[in-house]
């Protein structure tokens, strides 16, 4: 072994010595083999995995944080909430009240104890920083929190909050640094010492903007990996990372949109490598915003629902990796399934017809349609980056303007797309849903929440009031069937008066060499997909 590592290092040095000798600085030139680690499996990735913090968001890469750091519960398929570093749990009868019984046998990748000290720390810290946070509703609901004893630990809320446990899975803020991560003042929102986590893997190494290598936690409490170490490859251009992948330079490339569906489809064709698409993670939507008077008529929202062929173009665009969406939220999301929805199909003389009674009529000789003398023209905004979403908006050009609808479509970046719709400044936009598991409760609270865009969009609504009300009662009630009734009323009515029109079920895509074996998607549309995945030997 000491022969083994002794001659690795000259090799290294030797290749260190000779990257500087002819000058070659490319910190993501992929030319070079990906290792003689036989048992690492290396993955490509737009960009830097961010400083390895469990309690800030972006730069930090979601998926890298979940390798290092734990939740109290996991979100599993179909959205069950199982036992993590919280064995079990008890909540009081007015719901306010969480006692998390964790576990006893877990330790820090330093060798630290997991206990309910630490995770009143993790949590008294985020709550110093509660505006950073609020927009996990549970966050700024929290009333106290409490050591009962070394393994109790105990949540108090100032009001029922149902998805609490939900929430309690997503990957940042609520995961846990070990003592030894915190600064001397506590305040983690300006930075860790170092990534101390509970998780399955270890950050080994670390060169910005290049690659990071975690290492196997071989203390770690649950099932241990199968491979011995993780390698996250740095390459930002999508091009170069198919190039490195077809070299064998990765193993796997993982995600959504870090693989175009047309070089998915050509290495799927060759048969060279294995292919994965994972359940729906989230719906692709049309938001029509009906502050806008050309808009704010049902029936002109309608009209423009039957007036595209969805599932021809979904299927051409997509290459079917995507299927067409007659929902807003996936069904296979809690509190999802059988919701009766308006059934709408394409069909050009009902779109017309719904366009003649709400007055908008096609003078003779002309090609869009006019009220009092204004034409039916509308903007869809798009966002400059997404091809998906300009080609799919190019398609609903051509066909809208068969039935007499003027669409004029610009790209933004995506900063400005998101600011654009929450200041209401648009007429249509593309949006989707954040996926598990953070829906459906997420969704509706944007939904009824002012300034990010959902709030002002449907405002023609006549029973906007009403809906905002069901949505306020949703995670009050700890009445299961009362919730489901909730959510099944609510969810339904934002879908039939036209507002969001759902066009497409968005899945990840996964592309691995044939040695990459067992691999899974996790039901978390966030976490790592490494559990289970092995390299034959």
């Amino acid at each position: 072994m000491f022969n083994g590592r002794k001659m690795l290092f000259i090799t290294v040095l030797i290749l260190l010595l000779s990257t500087l000798l002819f000058g070659c600085t490319n910190a993501n030139d992929v030319s070079a083999p990906k290792g003689d680690q036989d048992n690492m499996l290396v993955m490509g990735w737009p960009r830097d995995v961010g400083e390895m913090n469990p309690h800030v968001y972006n730069p930090s890469q979601l998926f890298a944080q979940s390798m290092v750091y734990e939740p109290l519960v996991s979100y599993q398929d179909g959205g069950e909430l199982k036992p993590h570093l919280a064995e079990s749990w008890d909540i009081s009868d007015d719901g306010k009240e969480y006692t998390f019984h964790l576990r006893q046998d877990v330790k820090f990748s330093d060798g630290t104890s997991f206990n309910a000290e630490i995770v009143k720390k993790n949590f008294d810290t985020i709550l110093n920083n509660v505006e950073l946070h609020s927009w996990l509703g549970f966050i700024s609901k929290i009333d106290r929190t409490d050591v009962i004893d070394e393994n109790t630990f105990k949540l108090t809320l100032t009001e029922p909050y149902y998805p609490t446990i939900q929430e309690l899975a997503v990957v940042r803020p609520v995961r846990f640094l070990g003592e030894a991560g915190f600064p001397e003042d506590g305040d983690t929102s300006k930075g860790v010492v170092e990534p101390v986590g509970t998780g399955p893997w270890i950050l080994e190494e670390y060169k910005a903007d290049d690659y990071a290598i975690y290492k196997r936690n071989e203390n770690y409490w649950g099932e241990l990996p199968n491979v011995e170490k993780i390698k996250v490859k740095i390459i930002p251009d999508a091009e170069t990372r198919v190039l490195a992948f077809e070299k064998g330079e990765l193993d796997l490339i993982y995600g959504e949109g870090v693989i175009s569906l047309d070089a998915f489809k050509q290495l799927e064709s060759t048969g060279n490598y294995e292919t994965s698409i994972s359940d729906p993670v989230a719906t692709r939507q049309l938001v029509i915003n009906t502050k806008k008077e050309q808009l704010s008529d049902e029936r002109v929202r309608q009209a423009l629902h039957y007036g595209f062929n969805k599932e021809a173009m979904v299927e051409g665009i997509t290459s079917g990796f995507e299927e067409k969406a007659d929902h807003i939220l996936p069904t296979n999301f809690p509190y999802t399934k059988n919701i009766d929805v308006m059934s709408i199909e394409y069909d050009v003389e009902k779109a017309k017809s719904l366009l003649d009674e709400a007055g908008w009529t096609l003078p003779k000789g002309k090609t869009v349609r006019e009220n009092d003398r204004k034409s039916l023209e509308i903007e869809l905004m798009y966002d400059s980056a997404e091809s998906i979403q300009k080609v799919m908006a190019e398609a609903l050009q051509s066909e809208w303007a068969a039935i007499g609808v003027k669409l004029n479509i610009v790209g933004v970046e995506l900063t400005d797309q998101i600011q654009r719709f929450k200041d209401n400044e648009f007429e249509i936009n593309f949006f989707s849903n954040y996926g598990a598991p953070y829906d459906p409760h997420t969704f509706l609270n944007i939904v009824a929440s002012e300034g990010f865009g959902f709030n002002e969009a449907i405002s023609a609504y006549p029973n906007k009031d009403e809906l905002f009300k069901q949505i306020a009662e949703v995670p009050k009630t700890t009445d299961e069937k009362h919730r489901q009734q909730l959510y099944s009323s609510i969810l339904k009515s934002i879908q039939d008066q036209g507002a969001i029109v759902p066009i497409s079920y968005i899945k990840k895509t996964a592309i691995y060499q044939k040695d990459v074996t067992n691999f899974t998607f996790p039901a978390n549309r966030d976490e790592h997909p490494f559990t289970g995945i092995s390299i034959k030997q």
